[in-house]
C-alpha cells in the first residue's frame, strides 16, 4: 500500500512465488481492489482506494450485526443466563 509496485516488486517480500502473487493479483483486481497499469510488459498495481472504502463499509456494517446474532444466540444456549455449565 505504500506506493505502486510491479510484480516482482511485490513478490520480493513474500514467500510466495510470481506466478502465485500474479494470479492473487487478477482476483484482487476483478474485485476493484487494486489497479493495474501496463508499461511494456512490466504491469505495476497499486491500491484503488475507493474498493477498500466499500468493503471497509461492509464490514463495518457486517460485524456489529454478526457480534448481535452471535450474543443472542450464546445467551438462548442451555445454561446461558444462570451461570451453570
Amino acid at each position: 500500500g505504500e506506493r505502486p509496485r510491479s510484480i516482482t516488486g511485490l513478490s520480493d517480500g513474500l514467500p510466495v512465488s510470481r506466478p502465485a502473487v500474479s494470479k492473487h493479483l487478477v482476483r484482487l483486481r476483478a474485485a476493484g481492489l487494486v489497479t493495474c497499469q501496463v508499461d511494456g510488459a512490466r504491469h505495476v498495481y497499486a491500491l484503488h482506494e475507493d474498493g477498500f472504502e466499500a468493503v471497509r463499509a461492509y464490514l463495518d456494517g457486517f460485524w456489529p450485526n454478526a457480534l448481535r446474532r452471535f450474543k443472542t444466540v450464546a445467551e438462548n444456549l442451555p445454561g446461558g443466563d444462570d451461570g451453570s455449565s
